[in-house]
This record gives C-alpha cells, structure tokens and sequence, in this order.
C-alpha cells in the first residue's frame, strides 16, 4: 500500500484547529507597557531581516522571467511540493514568492513592487503591515496568501464588508488558479452547504462578520463536547459528516485587511447569536417606558452627557419615575430594571438620531455603521433599545435578542494558529494591536513619494456658513476638470450636503447606505473630469478611485472633509483617496463649531461653553484634537471594559469546554 493511501485513511491530528484563547491579565498590561520600547527595537529587527530575503527575491525574478508559460507552471508546481513538505521558509519560499510575481506579471498584467514583497513577507512572519493607501495592499496579500496556501495551510483574508471581499476574490481569481489553487467566497445569504464549499477552498475571501458568525453556528452546532478525539471518532462513525453543519474547517491562517478597522474599531462591539422575545410584549414595554421617559424634564429629572453617550437619571428623576410607576405593578416595581427602562428610552430619544446612527429601510430600523458608513445587515442593539427605536420610528417591533452563545472580535481573531494584518493607518494604536493580539506593527516605505497636497483647514462658526463654502469650493474644482470627493460622517449630513449642491447647481452623485446597490458605478466614475461625490465612510477604506484621462495634470482629485471622526485614522484613510502611488492631489478640512465632534464641548454648563467659544476662536484645531483625543480615549476603554466582561463571562459559562 503507498504513502498516499496511508495519509487518505488516516484523519487529521486536529480536526477543526484553532488556538486555545488566554485571560488577559495584569501582568499583561505591565508587560504591553514595559516592552514597548523594545518591541519597536525588535520590529527594526526583524523589517531588516525581511528586507534582505525581499532582496533575495528580486535577484530571482529574472531566472523566472526566462521561463515560457509551461515551464512557469511546471516550475510553480515543484515549489508548491516543496512548500508542502518543507514549510514557508528559505529558498523554497524565496522561490514561491518570485513564481508568484512573475504568474501575476502574466495573468492580471500587474507585477509587485519591492514595497509590496516586503509588506507580504511581514504578513507571513504574524505581523501588521503599515503601507501608505494606494500602496496596493490587496495585491500585496496575494504574495502571502498565494505562498500560504500553496503550503497546505487554508488561508482567510478578510476585509471588511461583502462588497470587498467579492470585488477582491473575483478580481484576483485568475493569479490563483494560474497558481493551482482554489478561491472561495462567502458573503450574505449564502447557504450552509454554499458556505462549506467556500471554507473548503485553498484562499477564502470572506468579512469580519461572516467569519465571526459562522464560527460561533459551528461552536453551537457542534455542542459541549467538541474535544478533538470525540470529533475524529465522530468522522469516522458518519464518512466526514463533523454533524453535517459545521460550515468552517478551523482557523489556519487569517490576513487581515484594514486590520485597525476590523480588530480595533469594531472590537467595541459583541458578537452574538441568540433567540427572541415575544414582540407584543416588547412593544407594551417600550411604549410604557417612552411614556415615562417623555414625562421627565432636563437637567432637573437627567443629564444627558453626549460625550460618554449615557444618560444619568438625577434623584429627583428617579423619584418622580417611582410615583409615575406606583401602581403600574409587574417589573416596573423594581427600581433597578423601571430605572434602566427609561435610561435606555431616553438614549433612544436623545442619543440616537435616524441618517446618523441608523435608516429606516423596507419599514425597519437598520444600524449603521459609524465606521464604515454601511448597513448592519441583522444587527441589533441589545437591551431593549432596539425595540425602543422601534417604536419611537413608529415601525414593526421585533423581538428583543437574548443571548445563546456569544464572543468578541478580539477573542475569535485571537483563536486563529497565525494572525496577520494590513492597514494604512496602524501607528495609533499600535500598542493596542501588541498587548491584545501580540502583534507588531512594522511600517514599510511606499513605492514611490507621495505628492498629495494638504491645503490649511477652513473653520467657520454655523453648519449653514461650512456648508456654503464646501459647495463653492466644489464648484470650483469641478469647472476647473477636477473630480472631487466630499466625506462626511453620516447618511443625513451627506443628504444635508447633496441639498445644499442642488440649490447652487453643481452636478453630484450621492454614496451613502441609502444609494449602496449603486456603489460600483459611482466608484467606477469618480475620477473622471468634473465629477463631486458626496460620500460616508463608505468611500473610505478599499476604495481606489481610478483618475480618468487628464486629470492628473490638472492636479488630481481633490478631497474636502466636511467633518473631523471620532477616531484621526478615519481622516487619515479619506485623504488617503487621493495622491495615491505618487500621483498628484489634494486635500482640505472645511469643519464648524457646529459639528457633531464638538457637540460635547457644551454639555457641561456655561463655564464649559464659554471655555468651548474661547477655544475656537483662539486655536480651532487644538478644540477638534482635544475632542478627537477625548472620543479615542473613550472609545479605547470600551473595547478593555467588553474584552474583559467577555472573559469573565466564559469563566462562568460554557457551550463547548471553551469560553464562549
């Protein structure tokens, strides 16, 4: 009997792998603070190692270039063997990345800069990549993506909504297949037995979400007794069954694109698979504590603090609640849950605002994403709030979530055996990135300089005055042949803006979660002669804006942000729109005393909205990096206070002998 036939009757030693996760503790944050000096230390180190073999690949390419097409093939399959049985390292791996190089010369007409090598070879030593936007990251993965699987190893890139994950996996296809590996895609709607084939292909291109989700269905599916001897016998007893749900085969080896974004940013938020409450139950208790909500007055019943976006109930609220409670009988006679009732009922009234944080969608309040300026699909606010929104939008009411079976984004992406990421904005919070996930942020030069021009921001003192400038300034730049880009952070202040254009006349397209089906085409035509977009978040991360003929000699596109994010990076990512690879561009701020940010500056009285008055009026960008600085600081404990609720609830509670 061969080899072969011995390796097919035996199973894997692991089935489903995945890396046991680990509390963090106190002497985790000690250690994240200690060793950071010498991390940095550590990551020159090591952005020198790779240099030299990235060196050692570009002395290979010309052996490769001489090669025809068979023999370029031929060739790809002996490194492909050689990686299966020596793993990714020395010369075989020198070679797989020159094999890749020159098949992407061939099939997609697109050939890695040296820039591109290196970042690929911090992807495959477990690191952060920080290259410049408009540095080619996705291309950039195909290197360690392609040499990964080639390997043996199942490779997950994510990205951060369906629309990348398909645009990427389709555009990169034919590099993989020339490669003779399989590519899979997983998004929305897909079904069980769609999912598994895409999990079983060599590369699969999938969102954060997706991935998220379908592992917490297979940790439900597969139960309690999960231990890898039971599920090996189990194999076994059903031919390979694993219960015929599980969709995922465990988690090998994940590249992270927008790795800020995907394992900062959204880690503020739980992942959670449950079951629902009766609606008609959940509408009579949202509508009773509305109705007691609307019955209170502030500041004297609560404060609303926008800056921490809670509301404190003072004592003479809490009192006035009891006698309007008194013989309304049942759970509103407990003052911890009646009070907590209406705390959530008046943050649905003051805190969340339709066009900002959600829309109002075939009859239903669907969240939008504050980061990325997309809809949520099946995403719920817990704790009843959801309902109260509901209600308060005068829509269907559903059922109120309870959880089965729950994680974090840290947790589940710190289960993966090798984790990598790529972003252009990693630096901020590079200590975040080590102390969570251990990994280190190694910056990588770009290909060629960057001629993007950053025009001084503009501040003016109402909405209607920034407004009105953002509208000149873009007619502007459109009758001189330049297309330009206006960000904003939320669907009803792009809504806001596209009026304002209207009433002077410019021609504009609109890309917010309202116009999403139409995303492709208004991409595909940004970077034309003339063209304004008025655009959320969506128009961000991902997004290469092709320049159309002549328009960089006229100076590019140009780029005005109508208001600064809670978090600088996201600014950092919309300039990073234009002047990308070297080409030429610019970019501008036009802000407001009026803007959202600074909405917080006033919440605390006279004093607090003189100091506010004085201060942007002596020194604007001080007042926006103050209010910046104040929200990321905020934003950064939430996701502490989540990781470590999220451990100490899998102390107490166990679905499969692991901690979710």
């Amino acid at each position: 009997m061969s080899d072969g036939a011995v390796q097919n009757l035996l199973p894997p030693p692991v089935l489903l792998p995945h890396r046991q996760d680990r509390h963090t503790t106190w002497i985790d944050r000690v250690e994240s603070v200690a060793m950071a000096l010498p991390a940095r230390l550590e990551a020159r180190r090591r952005l020198w190692r790779l240099t030299r073999v990235r060196d050692r690949v570009l002395a290979r390419a010309p052996d490769f270039d001489r090669l025809s097409d068979a023999e370029l093939s031929a060739r790809i399959a002996r490194i492909r063997d050689t990686l299966r049985s020596c793993g990714l390292q020395g010369a075989a791996l020198v070679d797989a990345f020159a094999a890749i190089r020159e098949q992407s010369t061939r099939t997609l007409e697109l050939r890695h800069f040296p820039c591109q090598i290196l970042g690929a070879l911090v992807l495959l030593d477990g690191q952060v990549t920080e290259m410049d936007t408009g540095e080619g990251k996705t291309l950039t993965a195909t290197l360690a993506a392609g040499a990964a699987a080639m390997a043996g190893l199942p490779t997950h890139v994510v990205t951060v909504n369906d629309y990348l994950a398909a645009r990427d996996a389709e555009t990169l296809s034919p590099l993989y297949r020339a490669l003779g590996l399989t590519v899979g895609i997983i998004r929305t709607g897909l079904s069980p037995a769609q999912r598994r084939g895409a999990y079983a292909a060599d590369i699969t291109y999938a969102s954060n979400a997706e991935l998220a989700f379908d592992y917490l269905r297979d940790r439900l599916a597969l139960g309690r007794e999960a231990g890898n001897l039971r599920l090996k016998v189990e194999r076994l007893a059903r031919r390979g069954s694993l219960r015929g749900e599980v969709v995922m085969r465990g988690l090998h080896f994940a590249i992270v694109d927008e790795a800020d974004s995907v394992l900062v940013d959204e880690a503020r938020t739980p992942l959670i698979i449950a079951t629902e409450t009766d609606p008609t139950h959940e509408r009579t208790w949202a509508e009773r504590a509305l109705t007691l909500a609307d019955g209170l007055e502030a500041p004297a019943d609560y404060i609303v603090h926008r800056d921490r976006r809670t509301v404190e109930l003072t004592p003479a609220g809490r009192a006035c609640l009891a006698d309007a409670a008194e013989d309304l009988g049942g759970l509103w006679e407990s003052s911890i849950r009646r009070e907590e009732s209406v705390r959530q009922a008046l943050s649905a009234r003051h805190l969340f605002h339709s066009g900002e944080h959600y829309i109002l969608r075939d009859s239903k309040v669907q969240i939008v994403d504050e980061y990325t300026g997309r809809v949520l699909e099946d995403r719920s606010w817990n704790g009843g709030l959801h309902q109260l929104i509901e209600v308060k939008e005068g829509v269907e009411v559903t059922g109120r979530k309870h959880a089965v079976i729950r994680t974090s984004y840290q947790r589940f992406f710190r289960r993966y055996g090798r984790l990598a990421g790529m972003t252009g904005t990693a630096r901020e919070v590079a200590g975040e990135l080590r102390a969570v996930y251990r990994l280190n942020v190694l910056r990588v030069a770009p290909n060629r300089p960057s001629q993007r021009q950053q025009l001084p921001a503009r501040y003016f003192a109402t909405l209607v005055e920034k407004h009105a400038a953002i509208a000149a300034r873009a007619a502007e730049m459109a009758g001189a042949g330049r297309p330009v880009l206006i960000g904003t952070r939320s669907v009803a202040a792009s809504e806001t803006l596209s009026t304002v254009l209207t009433q002077v006349g410019v021609p504009h397209d609109v890309l917010n979660a309202e116009s999403e089906a139409e995303e492709a085409a208004i991409i595909a035509a940004a970077g034309t002669a003339g063209r304004v977009i008025v655009a959320t978040n969506m128009a961000g991360r991902g997004v290469d804006i092709s320049l159309g003929p002549g328009v960089e000699a006229l100076g590019g596109l140009h780029v005005i942000l109508s208001e600064r994010h809670d978090a600088r990076r996201i600014d950092r990512q919309l300039a990073g729109r234009t002047g990308r690879q070297g080409q030429r561009g610019s970019f501008e701020a036009m802000l407001s005393a009026q803007d959202p940010l600074l909405s917080s500056s006033r919440e605390g009285g006279p004093f607090s909205a003189a100091m506010h008055r004085i201060g942007m009026k002596l020194h604007p960008a001080g007042a926006f990096g103050r209010a910046q600085r104040r929200a990321e600081r905020m934003h950064g404990q939430m996701r502490k206070d989540l990781l470590k609720m999220d451990e100490m609830t899998g102390s107490m509670l166990s679905f499969t002998g692991d901690r979710e």
